[in-house]
């Protein structure tokens, strides 16, 4: 069991070191082996050492330091989404005096395992990390950090990893039904699978529901819409016998195929219907009102700054994986299909 306001003197002690290596290894300073560093660490996290700074902040329970961590290539146009949570959780920190400091993550530092400067230069009491990084990055930072980590809009095969999601496998299926109550009976998929937890779970959202009514789901029919190295966007191709509806993983994505669409001379919702998901419309995409699933970002950013508080505070509270429920948003991208259709 930890010891209650273990020093820098006691971790000195149990390693048999000098209370300066402790100091320089837990402030992130020159002057001690990487080695050592990590034995220092590891001591200190065993003994349930907490630094003067994070014990007057535990004591008024604000002022932390909220590192957030965001990849690149999530943070263009593709995925304002994500720029939308950031903001949530900026507001949701402000109400508990805390502070939020963003740093990106680029593709070689990812696929190096290059720790942030959040990290290296120790200026975070806790970690978010909104959106999957490459390479595992997600584990390995979680496994080399001493302070709190929390998963964004994704999670990892560790169930006590802290993680807040949206419930993306029962919104996609509840968009499957909604289709479905509209009397469509050949349904298309749009998204890359494996390429995030995200579009993965929510296609097996929209399996689910196939199965449910006796539907096929026709390979042909799951098309990609980015590559799954890069992430980046590709042409998505339409088959020239397709659905007369799709399941998009992202309202981005729902309105780039409203658009790819247009572009071949299909209507939607007259010729084809589109639903999406999260509930982000994207300025200049396209001009109608996507049907989609309304993840609450309020809700996901308030519980994961909460499950953080808590973390930092030594509170007792829910950890480990957290879903949050949204809605069905009905707007202008689906039609109602007659019997004989």
């Amino acid at each position: 069991m930890a010891k209650a306001n273990v020093k820098m003197a006691d971790i000195a002690q149990a390693l048999g070191v000098s209370t300066v290596a402790v100091s320089k290894a837990l402030a992130g300073q020159k002057g001690v082996s990487e080695e050592l560093r990590e034995r220092i660490k590891k001591t200190a996290e065993e003994m349930g050492y907490r630094s003067p700074k994070v014990l007057r902040q535990v004591k008024y329970k604000s002022g932390f330091n909220i590192g957030v961590l965001i990849c690149e290539r999530y943070v263009g146009t593709s995925e304002a989404f994500y720029w939308k949570l950031y903001q949530e959780l900026t507001a949701q920190a402000m109400k508990r005096d805390c502070f939020v400091l963003l740093e990106l993550l680029s593709e070689p530092d990812m696929q190096q395992l290059r720790m942030p400067k959040l990290v290296t230069e120790n200026k975070a009491d806790g970690l978010i990390v909104i959106g999957k990084p490459a390479n595992h990055y997600a584990a390995v930072l979680r496994k080399s950090w001493h302070l709190p980590v929390l998963f964004l809009d994704f999670y990892e095969d560790d169930l006590e990893a802290d993680a807040v999601i949206s419930n993306g496998y029962f919104g996609m299926y509840a968009l499957t039904n909604y289709l479905y109550e509209c009397g469509h009976r050949k349904i298309g998929y749009i998204g890359t699978l494996n390429t995030t937890d995200s579009i993965t779970d929510r296609y097996f959202g929209f399996c689910k529901s196939m199965m449910v009514h006796d539907l096929p789901v026709k390979p042909e029919w799951v098309l990609d819409d980015r590559d799954p190295k890069t992430g980046l966007d590709i042409p998505i191709v339409f088959p020239e016998d397709g659905p007369t509806a799709y399941v998009c993983n992202c309202d981005y994505e729902a309105g780039r195929a409203i658009r790819e669409l247009q572009q071949k001379g299909i209507r939607v919702p007259e010729d084809v219907s589109i639903v999406g998901f999260d509930d982000y419309m994207y300025p200049g995409l396209c001009d109608k009102g996507i049907t989609t699933y309304s993840a609450n970002v309020q809700e996901m950013s308030a519980v994961a700054m909460r499950m953080m508080i808590c973390r930092l505070s030594g509170e007792k509270g829910r950890t480990g994986l957290q879903v949050t429920d949204g809605r069905l948003v009905i707007r202008d991208t689906v039609r109602k299909l007659n019997e004989n259709e």
